[in-house]
């Protein structure tokens, strides 16, 4: 059982909603990240993503198109991305990592050996924004050969031939997009996102974790209502970017504003499991 599906098996017993928070590594300094990263579990991450810096990330929008372009000035590769791990994993072997960008990175070192290192350093999940199922089939024999869970993107307007494609070879959860666009734009409406998780647990037994257009402590809370997991990026990397010039105090600041949203989540939890009884 990889470190994802105990994770979210421990997290449904608890009757608990998973909190997924986004950096970008090396935004806005190499450094930092690994501090950011304990800073983000002991706020009340379950599951971490690391954005992989790219030079075109197609589905961001322009807070985390800035982040990228941040880190890659300071020279932050792949590799600095797989060592960032490796250190973070010297000091916590639980919290899952789920690495998230694009293709381009993973061709130019090879999946072969991009495979053995997250595997070496403990990397938990791939999402591969780019990657369609029907092109990852190379891919993903590696991925599950090195027990690295791959992680597929749904859409508002995925239908339900391609859900059930996607149902067929994501492992660890499926992402839903829950809008219309590029991160950090417009506002999630939660009967919409409601409707669309229903038509894709007609298809799959995986955990549904929703991101895009989670903005603070209500709109998480109102997602915990319908998801299995609330993943979190936009508002954090503007936090970031807000303390780009005072990286030492970044850590707990943005831990602060992830803190508010796992307060918020677990209400909704507490409120939730007394209706069930």
């Amino acid at each position: 059982m990889s470190r994802i599906t105990a994770c979210f098996a421990r997290l449904q017993g608890e009757g608990r909603t998973a909190l997924i928070p986004y950096v970008s590594a090396g935004d806005p300094e190499p450094w930092v990240t690994v501090p950011l990263l304990h800073a983000l579990v002991e706020a009340g991450a379950d599951i971490i993503e690391i954005g992989v810096p790219f030079s075109d990330p197609m589905a961001d929008g322009p807070i985390i198109q800035k982040a990228c372009e941040r880190a890659l000035s300071n020279g932050v590769s792949l590799d600095g991305v797989l060592d960032m791990v490796k250190q973070f994993r010297d000091k916590n072997s639980d919290t899952p990592i789920v690495l998230m960008g694009y293709a381009n990175p993973l061709e130019a070192m090879g999946y072969e050996v991009f495979a053995k290192k997250a595997q070496a350093v403990g990397v938990d999940g791939l999402l591969t924004v780019d990657m369609p199922p029907e092109e990852s089939a190379e891919l993903k024999a590696l991925m599950d050969a090195h027990e690295i869970d791959t992680i597929f993107l749904v859409a508002p307007t995925t239908s339900v031939e391609r859900i059930k494609k996607i149902a067929e070879y994501a492992k660890g959860f499926v992402y839903y997009v829950s809008i219309k666009g590029v991160t950090g734009t417009a506002v999630l409406d939660i009967n919409d996102v409601a409707a669309k998780l229903e038509e894709i647990r007609q298809h799959t037994a995986l955990p549904v974790g929703v991101g895009f257009g989670i903005k603070d402590g209500h709109s998480a809370a109102a997602v915990a209502q319908v998801a299995d997991a609330v993943v979190v990026g936009s508002t954090l990397v503007r936090c970031i970017e807000e303390y780009a010039n005072r990286p030492q105090e970044l850590p707990a600041a943005v831990a602060s504003v992830l803190a508010e949203m796992r307060r918020a989540i677990n209400a909704c939890d507490v409120v939730s499991a007394t209706v069930q009884k």
